[in-house]
């Protein structure tokens, strides 16, 4: 998968949340292509992709997105289109399946654990301690 780079560039992880090379070109084959009409991407995916990371993983503003990747209004329209259109989901799913295969298991989970211990509950019991506040 060509990932933009021209021949003399070397891909560089500028912060800890940057996808790494392989997982860089993994995620952009998932990727919808362009649009067949109109003009093709003029923004650097790479950048696209690094800065939804570093705004998930550090959890700031999307206004407050450094610099060194796309512009925070870019890079926001194309999570948010990505979100609505599926597409987050539908490559979870993707990486999600190759991890259990890598991992010796079935590519989809058939069954799941929940710890009450770790569920929140509601602290009041319910109807009847209700039922006594009133009277």
């Amino acid at each position: 998968m060509d990932i933009g780079l021209l021949p003399h560039e070397v891909y560089e992880q500028v912060y800890p949340s940057d996808l790494t090379l392989e997982q860089l070109e993994l995620v952009l084959s998932l990727l919808p292509p362009s649009p067949p009409i109109g003009t093709d991407r003029t923004v650097d995916m790479r950048k696209i992709l690094n800065g939804i990371l570093y705004v998930v993983r550090t959890g700031c503003q999307w206004r407050m997105l450094p610099k060194e990747y796309e512009h925070w209004n870019t890079t926001y329209g194309y999570f948010r289109s990505w979100q609505q259109d599926g597409t987050w989901q539908r490559i979870h799913d993707i990486l999600r399946e190759q991890a259990r295969r890598q991992a010796g298991r079935e590519p989809t989970p058939s069954a799941a654990i929940i710890d009450s211990q770790s569920v929140k509950t509601t602290e009041k019991g319910g109807l009847v301690v209700t039922m006594r506040a009133k009277r």
